[in-house]
């Protein structure tokens, strides 16, 4: 039977840090079966009783007098279930964020809701005293005969609608009501098409004109592709839309995600070594446990997953397989797909909404057994887990930039504590912390150390670009890199060079007067795109056209420094001019399913040369690449965090590994303007251990992880000064609160500091880095530091041991 008066436990939206807790609220007998925990609801918030959406947490009996009432209950059944719930709890203990930041983190991003204000008529109301405008839209509400959205008012009358709509509110004309709404995307890419062919008639900028015609040219484009090539934003294409110039046109795309197919279903014969570790790894299948695979490029792990997930799947539970970048899914998914067809979904950001939520389901429902992804696969709603796969794990794009800041490798250990299966982490360069904690035997640790089959590690040629300059060789290429390319392309073999630099030249810069063209919303030099003859930010977004001038002293000889993919891309085509050369970046795969599209054609030998950035280093196998080129090898070892060494040396073994992993000798090529960097030779010789022990004395000596960990505070705001004096006060706090109540927690301070970029988007950051043993006292302390006031426009976040301390 149930209590009479049931309470439930929401967490709600949009509310600040400082105030987020668990609210209660009364649960009405008509809705009694159907708030469970788990449940979204709508509920009635502050004095105004402004609706917002929430979730039930739990629910409990009491006293419901003083409550307000829940008005309504979106799902049928949770969507969220036990599991997740407690994720959710935990997050918000370790991480400060919200409770419904980490609600939005667990569920996919189609399935939220959004509350979207809605209009209709009144009864009985008369029009005589409006103006035009508001009897129009009278008008309009009475005739439609049913609510309607905000969305589309502002749609049919202009923005200008808002405040109409609040008059005729006001004097009982019309009602305004809210509705919670999926916020689930459409299978579809916004686009633009020509709605009026002679649009010359119609006055129009210049701008605007040459937008119309580049339409006209074309067909139709889509806005995110119009946006690029011509630099406009999103204001100019809606006013020629309200011109009646340009009609906005959902454009179909499918929301299954794209397969990429490899080969037959072959049966997998391991090696002594692999099936060491396969032995290993299936004994600790069924309890909680972490392992690391750590095995040199080539070395087979991904067979050694192939068989552990075989394992699982007979055992009708989930296998989890993560990987650290959208280049990579294609490749693993083909593999996964030709051996268990029609069991797995996918996960990333490329693909829409409607295919994230569709294959979400698919897992929830039973029909799907392995979810391969990025970051979010994490999160596959599987009732049973049996193994979770991190593999590539030192990358750092499994941390979460966004609140809540997560490290995917937590989340993991959480789910696999809760599930008592096998969390498996897999790397040729694991992180040092990683590693730490397997040779400390917190972690079991499998280790491959040869190549698959007949295949050797490639060897491995450093060049002096200073020398090669020496020389009269000024270009992307050394003689060395150039020869090898040559003869594998002779013989019909392919090539990868890696050039961590997209666009066509990182910065231009007048010799006159030493003007360099700069981002005016943050601290960082604009980039030339060859592509569309523009400077980008690729920070903000800022865009403009090339000038032929210098805006400065207005000397026409302006230096076009530094080299992108795009250059390189222009010099191999002239050196190589017989060959089909792909270039990968992010501007060259706009395109939903280009990633996976070109891999493809890669690998089906339609392209002889793959330039690109780092989306081209990691995890790609292909059998006839036997020659690598790495240019400017030594722009990553200059940075200021204590990871640069790590992230470089990790890039360089990992790029150098995708040359002879098939029957033909592989050979790398590294271009450095500093190949006496110990980094980089260490890197040639792909020595990890080397590098570790060396990496380990430097951290140890400066107290950086894993000797401890670090809380990385970031204070923004519009004023340089308020964010200052922020992070000011907040280091007072944190002082005054370690001399004395939490005399116990043992913290090293540093900073304030402005940011490495002190300014993204017009705002400006400093930072305060606190070294510390992560636990929950000195979480509680930083608590009460922050509890601070701040102006307005400043806010403040922490990052619990951040990928990058900027």
């Amino acid at each position: 039977k149930l209590p009479t008066e049931l309470i439930a436990q929401v967490v709600l939206e949009k509310t600040a840090y400082s105030f987020d807790k668990l609210y209660s609220y009364a649960i009405p007998p008509k809705l009694s079966r159907l708030c469970q925990p788990g449940c979204r609801v709508v509920v009635p918030f502050g004095r105004g009783n402004t609706l917002r959406q929430g979730l039930i947490m739990s629910v409990s009996s009491g006293n419901t007098n003083e409550l307000k009432s829940i008005v309504q209950v979106y799902d049928s059944e949770p969507i969220v279930n036990d599991e997740m719930l407690k994720l959710c709890l935990w997050f918000h203990e370790r991480l400060f964020c919200t409770y419904f930041d980490a609600v939005n983190a667990v569920l996919p991003t189609g399935i939220s809701l959004k509350m979207v204000d809605f209009y209709s008529p009144c009864k009985n109301i008369n029009l005589n005293n409006l103006s035009d405008t508001e009897k129009q839209v009278a008008e309009f509400l009475i005739n439609t005969g049913i609510a309607v959205s905000i969305n589309k008012l502002v749609n049919k009358f202009g923005a200008d609608v808002l405040s109409v709509l609040n008059n005729l509110v006001k004097n009982n004309i019309i009602e305004k009501s809210s509705e919670a709404v999926r916020k689930i995307g459409d299978a579809s890419q916004k686009s633009v098409k020509l709605l009026e062919e002679d649009f010359n008639n119609i006055k129009l900028t210049a701008r605007q004109k040459e937008i119309a015609q580049l339409v006209s040219d074309f067909g139709s484009v889509s806005v995110k592709e119009l946006q690029y090539f011509t630099g406009v934003s999103a204001s100019v294409i809606d006013n020629l839309v309200k011109k009646g110039v340009l009609e906005y046109f959902e454009n179909p795309v499918y929301r299954k995600p794209h397969y990429t197919k490899t080969g037959g279903n072959n049966e997998i014969l391991l090696t002594d070594q692999q099936l060491n570790a396969f032995n290993s790894l299936k004994s600790k299948l069924n309890s909680q446990n972490s392992a690391l695979l750590y095995g040199v490029t080539g070395s087979g792990k991904t067979q050694v997953f192939l068989k552990l997930a075989d394992e699982v799947v007979a055992q009708n539970k989930g296998v989890i397989i993560m990987v650290p970048e959208i280049s990579l899914t294609p490749q693993t998914i083909g593999l996964f797909n030709n051996r268990y067809q029609g069991k797995i979904a996918v996960f990333h950001s490329a693909m829409s909404l409607g295919q994230r939520m569709d294959e979400w389901k698919r897992i929830r429902e039973g029909k799907a057994l392995i979810a391969i992804g990025t970051r979010s696969a994490i999160f596959a709603p599987f009732s049973k887990i049996g193994l979770i796969i991190m593999d590539e794990e030192q990358e750092h794009t499994y941390k979460s930039e966004q609140s809540p800041r997560y490290h995917t490798r937590d989340v993991a250990r959480f789910r696999s504590a809760y599930h008592k299966c096998l969390f498996l982490m897999a790397s040729a360069t694991p992180s040092i912390e990683s590693y730490t904690a397997a040779l400390n035997n917190k972690y079991s640790l499998c280790v491959l150390k040869d190549r698959y089959g007949n295949a050797n590690l490639p060897e491995v040629q450093v060049v002096d670009m200073r020398e090669a300059a020496k020389g009269g060789n000024t270009g992307v290429l050394s003689a060395e890199l150039y020869n090898e390319i040559n003869n594998a392309l002779s013989q019909g073999n392919q090539a990868i060079v890696l050039l961590n630099r997209r666009g066509h030249n990182t910065y231009i810069s007048c010799p006159s007067c030493g003007y360099v063209a700069e981002c005016p919303n943050c601290s960082v030099s604009l980039t030339y795109h060859s592509a569309n003859n523009r400077l980008m930010c690729h920070y903000c977004g800022y865009s403009v056209p090339v000038a032929q001038n210098c805006p400065n002293c207005n000397d026409t000889h302006m230096r076009f420094s530094g080299i992108g993919t795009q250059r390189a891309y222009e010099e191999l085509s002239q050196l190589f001019p017989g060959a089909n050369i792909l270039r990968l970046d992010a501007d060259s795969t706009i395109r939903r399913n280009s990633f996976s599209e070109y891999l493809t054609e890669f690998a089906n030998g339609k392209y002889n040369i793959m330039l690109g950035t780092q989306m081209v280093a990691k995890g790609l196998d292909f059998p006839n690449v036997t020659v690598v080129g790495v240019i400017g090898a030594e722009k990553s070892t200059s940075g200021v965090d204590y990871r640069s060494a790590e992230r470089t040396f990790s890039l360089l073994t990992q790029v150098v590994g995708r040359a002879g992993r098939g029957e033909y000798k592989g050979t790398a090529v590294i271009q450095t303007t500093d190949p006496e960097n110990n980094i980089i030779e260490l890197s040639a010789k792909q020595d990890y251990e080397a590098f570790y022990n060396q990496e380990m004395c430097i951290r140890k000596a400066l107290i950086y992880p894993p000797f401890c960990d670090i809380v990385l505070l970031v204070f923004q705001s519009n004023n340089a000064n308020s964010a200052l004096n922020a992070a000011n006060n907040v280091l007072k706090n944190v002082s005054d609160l370690a001399q004395n109540s939490f005399s116990d927690v043992k913290i090293i301070a540093l900073g304030p500091a402005p940011a490495l970029m002190p300014k993204v988007n017009n705002k400006y950051r400093y930072t305060l880095t606190i070294k510390c043993r992560n636990s929950k006292r000195l979480r509680e302390l930083l608590r009460q530091a922050i509890n601070t006031n701040l102006n307005s426009d400043t806010s403040i976040y922490l990052d619990i041991n951040p990928e990058v301390l900027f």
